[in-house]
């Protein structure tokens, strides 16, 4: 822990880093950086008073949750700030205003508020409400937290136990990707330093298919937006049933995965590049475990299969579970760590750079940004004496690719939210795309 005389509370973790050097990466797109929302739908307008009294709880347990991101030499750090900021908002359905549009305009704009990176709050909490439709969103930024610190946020809020809270706040010691370097002998860190690298190394031979052509990218980005698509819980049994023939018991990730890519060369055959290549998060956390629930906790991996591979659908699942085995057999999830921990000491620019661009290329590596929340556990639970029917995620996402698809599954249905930088891709592409995804997803 850093000198706290000096105004600061927290140092930045190897994860943190990686998660910070692509907020600038989305900043220099002018974008309002990595911010992320984690929105719950409501039956009803939740108690507000107990709501706030909790968030306050919150805030004065964190106190990194009130903090301004500095950079103080090389280094960020999550220092005090002078003036505390308003964290909680409220934003009542005007009654001449369709709910459904305010709902949705309201969360872009939120998702969309650009501010430097000293003024942003880390975390904030909006309450849309109306008469027909309420919805509960927490935003935060990378890297104060990722999605699964998000997710125990909530649970935070909504636990009244003392007790039970304290668990939240138990500290863990070292960062998770401290933790994990530790196991390792210097010269094995090495090794894998070296064996991650020959991986991207091998992955950068082939040019990245983006979704959006050459033209649109010369287009200023102009915000993000979102659409929501939920499946059945019929339609989501089918797609589990399918997925576990496909890829196995563990692999529904890789199923997905393969589908989007599928679904991408449906939409657009003629874009031009060699193989579809996405980064996804690799958890660093143990199931079920409460703490740490602020930092970020994750390492990255990469799939990539050819254009070849992805239109002959059979080969394109044995691959990618191919390529998920020889991960796990190679290491190569570990691998990374390394090369997060060395990459917390470049300058964000060039680790920016590092992260998205080709060795070989030059060009953007992720064709798009994917990540599988899975199955969201708090359908038991009430909110603040209303019940959630339904939630989804949000995220800002760098230009290209300019699409991000995040996927969970909560109450037996499985729901895909596209998000995506408006003028770039928009709703009227999704629509149209979303329909090939189902096509894939449903294909025995």
């Amino acid at each position: 822990m850093a000198d706290n005389k000096a105004g600061i509370l927290q140092a930045l973790n190897p994860a943190d880093s990686f998660t910070l050097a692509m907020d600038e990466e989305i900043r220099k797109d002018g974008m309002p950086g990595s911010l992320c929302g984690f929105a719950l739908e409501l039956s009803e307008t939740p108690d507000i008073q107990a709501l706030t009294k909790n968030i306050e709880t919150f805030l004065e347990d964190f106190p990194t949750a009130r903090a301004s991101l500095q950079q103080r030499g090389k280094h960020f750090y999550w220092c005090q700030r002078t003036n505390l900021r308003q964290v909680f908002f409220q934003h009542p359905c005007p009654a001449e205003i369709n709910q459904e549009k305010f709902h949705k305009q309201t969360l872009e704009e939120i998702l969309n508020n650009n501010e430097t990176r000293e003024e942003q709050s880390p975390i904030e909490f909006h309450l849309i409400t109306g008469t027909e439709k309420n919805t509960f969103l927490l935003r935060w930024m990378h890297p104060f937290c990722d999605a699964r610190g998000a997710e125990l946020i909530l649970k935070f809020l909504m636990t009244e136990d003392p007790k039970q809270r304290k668990l939240f706040t138990a500290k863990t010691g070292k960062p998770l990707v401290n933790q994990q370097l530790d196991k390792y002998k210097w010269w094995q860190k090495i090794a894998l330093f070296l064996k991650a690298k020959r991986h991207i190394e091998s992955i950068d031979q082939l040019q990245s298919i983006i979704p959006i052509s050459a033209q649109q990218i010369q287009e200023p980005p102009k915000k993000l937006g979102y659409s929501i698509h939920r499946l059945t819980k019929q339609q989501t049994q089918q797609i589990s049933k399918i997925a576990r023939k496909q890829v196995g018991l563990t692999g529904t990730s890789l199923y997905y995965l393969g589908c989007i890519m599928r679904a991408l060369d449906k939409i657009n055959p003629d874009l031009p590049g060699e193989a579809y290549c996405i980064p996804y998060a690799f958890n660093l956390r143990k199931n079920k475990v409460l703490t740490p629930v602020l930092g970020n906790h994750v390492s990255a991996l990469f799939s990539q299969a050819t254009k070849e591979q992805v239109q002959d659908r059979a080969q394109l699942f044995q691959h990618l579970k191919q390529q998920n085995t020889q991960v796990i057999r190679a290491k190569l999830d570990y691998a990374f760590l390394p090369l997060m921990w060395a990459g917390s000491w470049l300058s964000l620019e060039k680790y920016g750079k590092t992260l998205r661009r080709s060795y070989k290329t030059d060009t953007e590596r992720s064709s798009f940004w994917f990540s599988d929340i899975g199955q969201v556990d708090l359908a038991e639970q009430t909110f603040f004496n209303t019940k959630i029917q339904g939630l989804f995620h949000l995220c800002q996402i760098s230009t290209p690719p300019a699409l991000a698809i995040l996927s969970c599954q909560f109450q037996g249905e499985l729901s895909l939210t596209y998000n995506y930088i408006e003028p770039h891709i928009n709703e009227q592409w999704v629509d149209q795309f979303h329909q090939y995804m189902l096509e894939e997803l449903l294909t025995e």
